[in-house]
C-alpha cells in the first residue's frame, strides 16, 4: 500500500483543525528569525515555541492560501504589538524574537571589550595608547568660585570612582540608565590639569615648566572661550551611548564643584567597518597617523611619557596632551584634483604610501627627484615638513577624532579634526613641529586652528587612590 503524500496529510490536518475551531488557529505563534536587521544571529528562546502551521498544499485553492497568509500576519502583529511595528522591515522579526526571550545574551566582542582604569603594568592612564575608539567627547571644566585644593581633591576622588565603575561596565551611583544594557565597549576616561588649575588651588610651585602656554602661531584664530581650562577629560568608547553615558555621569559629579567651560564631540570609524584593521582617515579623505611612534619603538616611552628624572615627581609616568580644534575648509579642498591633493600631503590618497613609492609603511625618500629634477615629494608637502627627520627627531603620538558641527552661515561645513597629541615635552614635540608647519606647510591654507589647550595628564591612579592624589595631597 502506497504512503499518502505528507503535504496532503498536512492540508487535511489543517482543514480538520480549522473546522474544529471555527476557522481560528489558537496554536499559531510568530516565528523566531535567525538574524535581525543588523545581521546578528538571534539566539533561540529558552522554551521552544509551538509549531507554526505548515503552508497550504500546492493543490489548495487560492482562498485557502490567502486565509493562511492573513492568519499568519494577524498572529504575528498580535504577538508583537506596537513594539514590533515601530522596528519596521527586517528589524521587526528581531524585535519580536527579543520580546519573547528574556534570557541573558552574551555581549559581542565589541561591547565586551574592557580597558582597565588601573593598568596592571605601565601605570599610564587609559586613552593614550588605547586603540582609537569610534566616539569621543572632550570636555574642559573650571573649578567653581571659592574652590580650593581640598575641593579639587574631592572632585577628582569622585570622578575617579565613577570612571572606574563605568570602564568596568558597572553602573555608578545615581545611574541614568542610558547604557543599562551595554557592555564597557572599550570605554576610556582620561583626566588632565590645565595651567590655570594650579593658581586656583595654590599649587603654582608644583606646576611643571612643560605646562607653560603654547606660543602663538600665524594660522591661529583661537576662541578663548573654547580653549584651555582648569580640568580636562577625554572620553572614548566604541558605542555612542556608552560614551554619552560616561559624559553625563561625570558632568553630574561636577555639579556645584566645577562648571563646564567647553565641550567637543568627535568620531572615528567603527571597528570592523573595514576588511582589516587600518590607519584611520580624516574628513579630507587622507589616511591620518601613518608616521605615529609605535609602542614597540625603543624610544617610545622616552618620547611620549615623562621620565623618572622629572622635576615634578607627581608627573613621572604621565604625559602632556595638546588639544586643537582644527576646522577643515572642505569646500576649497574638494575643488582640488586628487593629484594636487596628493602633492599637498606628499602621500597617495588611496593607500597612504609616500609619493616616492611603496606602501603606507614605506619610509619617505625625501631626497628623490623626478625626471624634471624637482623633488618627488614637494618641499612644502605636509608629510615632509612634519616628518621627524625634518624636525631633529621631534615626534608626538597623534590620537585624533573627526568632528562635524553642522554648517556655517555661508553654507560651508563646520567640520574638521579634534587634534590630540601626546608627548613627554610639548616644547620639543608639538611646538617645534607646528612652528615649522606654520612657516610653509602646503596644507595650512585649508585649515583653521580655532581652539587650543595644553594639559598635564598624570599617571594612572594606584590601587585605592584617585587620579592626581600625589599632586593634591603630596
Amino acid at each position: 500500500m502506497s504512503k499518502q503524500n505528507p503535504r496532503k496529510q498536512t492540508a487535511s490536518k489543517q482543514a480538520a483543525s480549522k473546522q474544529a475551531t471555527g476557522g481560528k488557529n489558537p496554536g499559531t505563534r510568530p516565528g523566531t528569525g535567525s538574524a535581525g536587521a543588523g545581521g546578528g544571529r538571534i539566539p533561540a528562546p529558552a522554551a521552544a515555541p509551538a509549531a507554526a502551521p505548515a503552508a497550504p498544499a500546492p493543490e489548495a485553492d487560492g482562498a485557502a492560501a490567502k486565509e493562511f497568509s492573513r492568519r499568519r500576519l494577524l498572529g504575528t502583529v498580535g504577538a508583537a504589538g506596537a513594539a514590533g511595528l515601530v522596528v519596521g522591515g527586517a528589524g521587526g522579526a528581531a524585535g519580536v524574537s527579543a520580546a519573547q526571550d528574556d534570557a541573558p545574551k552574551a555581549l559581542s566582542t565589541l561591547g565586551s571589550t574592557k580597558v582597565p582604569f588601573r593598568p596592571a603594568r605601565a601605570g599610564h592612564q587609559a586613552g593614550i595608547t588605547t586603540p582609537l575608539q569610534a566616539k569621543g567627547h572632550l570636555v574642559a571644566f573650571d573649578l567653581a568660585p571659592g574652590s580650593d585644593r581640598k575641593a579639587a581633591a574631592a572632585l577628582l576622588r569622585r570622578w575617579s570612582r565613577t570612571a572606574e565603575e563605568l570602564m568596568a561596565g558597572r553602573a555608578p551611583d545615581a545611574d541614568t540608565g542610558v547604557a543599562l544594557d551595554a557592555g564597557p565597549s572599550s570605554l576610556t576616561v582620561t583626566f588632565g590639569f590645565g595651567h590655570s588649575f594650579f593658581g586656583r588651588t595654590g599649587l603654582t610651585k608644583r606646576r611643571p615648566l612643560e605646562l607653560d602656554p603654547l606660543p602663538d602661531f600665524s594660522a591661529d584664530a583661537l576662541d578663548p572661550k573654547n580653549s584651555n581650562g582648569d580640568l580636562w577629560i577625554q572620553i572614548g568608547a566604541d558605542d555612542a551611548l556608552v560614551a554619552f553615558h560616561a559624559l553625563r555621569a561625570l558632568q553630574k559629579d561636577a555639579a556645584g564643584r566645577a562648571r563646564l567651560r567647553w565641550q567637543m564631540n568627535g568620531f572615528n570609524r567603527t571597528p570592523g567597518a573595514t576588511a582589516h584593521p587600518m590607519t584611520t582617515r580624516n574628513l579630507m579623505g587622507q589616511i591620518d597617523g601613518t608616521n605615529n611612534p609605535k609602542p614597540s619603538d625603543q624610544d617610545f616611552d622616552e618620547r611620549i611619557f615623562v621620565g623618572r628624572d622629572a622635576d615634578q615627581a607627581w608627573m613621572r609616568g604621565g604625559s602632556y596632551a595638546v588639544v586643537r580644534r582644527i576646522r577643515m575648509l572642505l569646500d576649497d579642498w574638494e575643488k582640488r584634483s586628487r593629484h594636487d591633493q596628493e602633492r599637498v600631503i606628499g602621500r597617495r590618497k588611496d593607500n597612504g604610501a609616500p609619493l616616492t613609492g611603496g606602501s603606507e609603511g614605506t619610509p619617505m625618500r625625501l631626497d628623490a627627484n623626478g625626471p624634471d629634477g624637482m623633488p618627488v615629494i614637494p618641499a612644502n608637502a605636509h608629510a615632509r615638513i612634519a616628518a621627524p627627520g625634518s624636525n631633529q627627531g621631534a615626534a608626538m603620538l597623534r590620537r585624533p577624532f573627526s568632528y562635524h558641527d553642522g554648517f556655517r552661515e555661508d553654507g560651508a561645513p563646520d567640520a574638521g579634526l579634534l587634534f590630540i597629541c601626546w608627548q613627554a615635552d610639548p616644547l620639543r614635540a608639538f611646538t617645534q613641529v607646528q612652528r615649522k608647519l606654520d612657516r610653509g606647510d602646503a596644507l595650512s591654507p585649508f585649515l583653521r586652528h580655532e581652539a587650543s589647550g595644553l594639559f598635564a595628564v598624570p599617571p594612572a591612579a594606584e590601587p585605592g587612590d584617585y587620579v592626581g592624589r600625589p599632586l593634591l595631597e603630596g
